[in-house]
């Protein structure tokens, strides 16, 4: 989902820049729900597991250039499930930034692009999730198909996203929209993996945490747990 480097270009990266900030102050105001209703401790714990986790989606799990991005299986159904939307979306934010910092410096300059992608379909995934989960379901409990549902927003969103980008950047051309969707093309792979990850996690999840345990350092929606 890393949008390579002279997609978009000059004056067309000013809304790169205005979408990055956006995503980023509605992650900050999430951030500040999730202190109010479970503490500053709790959002500190999901989050650095987040960041940990997102930089290891992106350097150690298979990740290969294709089109005008890249294909990274990154498991945001998991982020979600596991620790909630504000936890994931600061877990996505600075996970990439670290990325940047650190072993991919040429991914800087497009941080507002790439980090759009990311939390604008973390969003979008959270607004499905709603409609596709019941209510009183604990998230340990869901099927495949459910997640299945999750995995093809997910992607699908980043995949929405990507191609944004590319056209924006680059225009209708026959190289780009072969570009784009040969992209598109590779992402299902993941699309079927996904669900099969997050609900093995899941297993574990259900084997080890009762209906009624409560942990700091998971979503409490994931057990129904009580506070």
């Amino acid at each position: 989902m890393h949008i390579e480097a002279g997609v978009v270009e000059g004056g067309k990266m000013l809304l790169s820049y205005a979408t990055g900030t956006a995503v980023l102050l509605a992650a900050i105001k999430l951030a500040w729900n999730h202190i109010n209703k479970s503490g500053l401790l709790s959002l500190l714990l999901k989050t650095i597991i987040s960041i940990t986790l997102v930089f290891t989606f992106f350097e150690i799990f298979p990740h290969h250039p294709i089109g005008i991005s890249e294909v990274h299986l990154i498991l945001g159904t998991t982020l979600l499930l596991l620790f909630g939307l504000a936890p994931a979306m600061l877990g996505l934010a600075f996970g990439l930034l670290l990325q940047g910092i650190t072993v991919a410096h040429f991914d800087l300059p497009q941080y507002g692009i790439n980090v759009t992608t990311l939390l604008a379909s973390m969003l979008m995934l959270h607004i499905a999730t709603k409609k596709i989960i019941p209510q009183k379901m604990a998230y340990k409990d869901i099927t495949y198909t459910q997640m299945f549902k999750m995995s093809v927003v997910w992607e699908g969103a980043i995949i929405s996203w990507v191609a944004f980008w590319a056209f924006y950047g680059q225009g209708f051309t026959i190289e780009n929209i072969q570009n784009v969707s040969t992209f598109a093309s590779a992402y299902l792979l993941v699309i079927i993996l996904e669900p099969l990850i997050d609900l093995v996690i899941l297993s574990i999840i259900k084997a080890y945490y009762k209906q009624d345990t409560c942990s700091i350092l998971f979503n409490k929606r994931l057990t129904n747990c009580q506070a």
